[in-house]
């Protein structure tokens, strides 16, 4: 036949049946007869036809599409999560869209255009508080918050135990003799940063060392934020013994920044960062982490998004993961070598 796209009609009048007859042989459906089935399959195999799986989905309510939306698709953090989501998406047979929305506005056109016209079963959302973008997430649609704890009811979600890390990170400064702590925060409307200031001040306190706002200065998650943080305590000449930055991108910048002052460290300066990226044991000296297994939480999110979908999962549900403290050269007791 002329045309290299036959459609179902087409395979209907090859067969010498209705086109309904045609889809439920398709669709697997009971009540055809075995010589009619036949015939239609012969005929599908001869034409070479291929059923739109995204009209047999939709007709079938589903499109088994999920859609992962970040507010971008470069951070270290973020794509390593989207690469645990895709896998076990896969895994399961559903699709898996990412997208980023770097404003309220592109999340709010995405998420129309996603949960608006149903074209994905459900919906992850990386960060969802890092800026207004929670105010136009879908009521009663299947969702799963990463990176923060759901705030409103009936929303599922996955993270890091951010306050817990935070806590063993400053506690490893504290045992090795440090009492001179400085913070250098992300950004301080995400729930990750504040949980994680929590737990620094926790350790401060159970250790009986006071807290001082003056050593915490809030940076943006990047190396250049980490290096200005070190300079502006250089400016105030007042150089803690040591650093806990909440990603190892800005303890890169602290050291970096440290190298240039020459500031030894680990001797004059102890740095611990969060999350061991690939590159923390490369770092000179090799970067003491809080390592977080990242696509996890993806695969994690995944898992309860469906259990969701497929109504598995009836209850909010709060699953935070805990971190492994990796000890590398950049942190050593106070005046230690």
């Amino acid at each position: 036949m002329s045309n290299s796209h036959p459609t179902i009609r087409d395979v209907a009048r090859q067969a010498g049946v209705s086109h309904q007859t045609v889809s439920r042989v398709i669709n697997g459906s009971e009540g055809v007869l075995p010589e009619t089935r036949a015939l239609v399959e012969t005929a599908i195999a001869e034409m070479g036809y291929r059923p739109n799986a995204i009209a047999r989905s939709m007709a079938r309510g589903q499109t088994h599409t999920l859609a992962c939306i970040s507010p971008n698709l470069t951070d270290y953090t973020f794509a390593s999560v989207i690469e645990g989501a895709e896998v076990e998406a896969r895994q399961h047979d559903y699709f898996m869209l990412s997208s980023s929305a770097s404003d309220p506005e592109s999340f709010r056109a995405l998420v129309d255009e996603l949960v608006g016209h149903r074209r994905v079963d459900g919906l992850i959302v990386i960060n969802p508080y890092a800026d207004d973008r929670f105010e136009y997430i879908p009521q009663n649609f299947p969702l799963v918050f990463v990176g923060a704890s759901a705030h409103e009811k009936n929303i599922c979600s996955v993270s890091l135990d951010d306050e817990k890390v935070a806590y063993e990170a400053t506690c490893h400064l504290i045992g090795l003799g440090h009492t001179s702590i400085a913070l250098v925060t992300g950004p301080m409307e995400e729930d990750c940063s504040q949980d994680r200031t929590e737990g620094y001040r926790r350790a401060l306190s159970e250790a009986g060392i006071a807290f001082d706002e003056s050593m915490v200065i809030e940076g943006d998650w990047s190396a250049t934020s980490g290096q200005d943080a070190l300079l502006s305590f250089i400016e105030q000449g007042r150089i803690p013994t040591a650093i806990f930055a909440q990603n190892d991108r800005m303890a890169m910048g602290v050291m970096s920044a440290a190298r240039n002052a020459n500031i030894n460290v680990p001797t004059q300066l102890a740095v611990i960062g969060v999350d061991d990226m690939p590159l923390s044991s490369y770092f000179d000296p090799p970067l003491t982490t809080m390592r977080q297994d990242i696509p996890r939480i993806g695969r994690e999110a995944v898992q309860m998004l469906l259990g969701i979908i497929q109504k598995k999962t009836t209850e909010t549900c709060d699953l935070k993961l805990s971190a492994e403290l990796v000890v590398r050269r950049s942190t050593s007791e106070k005046g230690g070598d």
